[in-house]
């Protein structure tokens, strides 16, 4: 059974499901089937006569087959940061397509790290060893490490596909009551949107929401800019605070992203909503034009001396974008 772990400890979680905020960030190749399916509940299913313009519909991670060196991979973040007992690598309904071994690497890396940081200063430990795979099974292995890990990166060998993928164990409590960052952007923190330039497929107000996108819907997207211009959104952090890391997130936003942002701020504690929207001299850049990736996390470091209460998001030329983060610390 897929939950066997947990009956034999029932303090076992998935510590990597989406429902409890895990994410895959980052894969080497997902042409058949999304990276992000890895971490859906349940086992996946198969529909025998679904097909897409890539080829056989596949409820799972699926690469392409791989004709160069090397291997395929996945990076992920755990939705609860722990020490893991327990992983499953279940390849459901892959039979002529299961990768013939897998193996995986972790690492613990700071909240909010961006993609970059994680790839470059990540010190990866291998906690499984490379071993066989079976095809249309559940293949369980125990973890022997006392160590919390936020990170993993699932390696397959050489390719090939694989329907969920579950890492079991017990959160880390242990640093709960250290200071973390706040996201003032988001709604359940007092953050609230006042205005935006358009949202003609979806609200403005899904920025703020604390959950993970579920699909284009749960997002902001305006429609295609047909002359000059940019499309922008405008809130107000829940409290003055300072800046110190912004995330722009493009999750389900594939083909209609926006190229690039910039973010401005402002220090307004008085001003009512219309003042705001209305008097460009008070925004200054806190964040240049950046470019922005489809479907993923961007995350922007950033070094301010002076409190914000208000942010605008600019986007180029316009398109859709699943989240906005907003963290720091209060200002004093």
């Amino acid at each position: 059974m897929e939950n066997n772990f947990k009956i034999m400890d029932n303090t076992l979680i998935d510590l990597a499901l989406e429902s409890n905020g895990g994410r895959t960030l980052l894969a080497s190749d997902d042409f058949f089937a999304p990276k992000e399916n890895l971490l859906k509940p349940g086992r996946g299913v198969f529909i025998e006569d679904k097909y897409t313009d890539h080829g056989k519909w596949m409820d799972g991670w699926e690469s392409r087959r791989k004709r160069t060196d090397g291997n395929d991979w996945c990076i992920l973040r755990l939705g609860k940061p722990g020490v893991i007992t327990n992983i499953d690598i279940d390849t459901n309904h892959f039979i002529g397509n299961f990768p013939s071994h897998a193996s995986v690497e972790a690492c613990t890396m700071p909240e909010y790290s961006g993609l970059n940081e994680i790839i470059e200063n990540g010190e990866w430990k291998e906690i499984l060893s490379k071993n066989e795979l079976n095809g249309n099974s559940q293949n369980k292995f125990d973890i022997s490490s006392n160590q919390s890990f936020t990170h993993l990166r699932l390696h397959i060998y050489p390719d090939g596909g694989v329907a969920r993928f579950r890492v079991y164990g017990n959160p880390d409590l242990a640093n709960k009551n250290e200071p973390k960052l706040t996201d003032f952007a988001l709604v359940d923190n007092g953050g609230k949107m006042i205005s935006c330039s358009d949202m003609h497929f979806s609200h403005m107000e899904n920025l703020i929401k604390s959950t993970t996108g579920i699909d284009m819907s749960d997002g902001w997207e305006t429609k295609r800019r047909r002359g000059p211009g940019y499309d922008w959104s405008i809130l107000k952090l829940g409290s003055p605070c300072n800046i110190e890391r912004v995330i722009v997130d493009t999750l389900h936003f594939k083909g209609n992203f926006p190229d690039s942002c910039s973010i401005e701020g402002c220090f307004a504690p008085d001003k009512t909503h219309d003042s705001i929207i209305e008097n460009n001299s008070a925004w200054s850049e806190i964040l240049p034009k950046s470019k922005l990736s489809a479907n993923q996390e961007s995350v922007f470091i950033l070094n301010l001396n002076s409190p914000m209460t208000h942010i605008r998001l600019n986007i180029f030329p316009d398109g859709g974008v699943s989240r906005l983060r907003i963290l720091g610390r209060t200002s004093s």
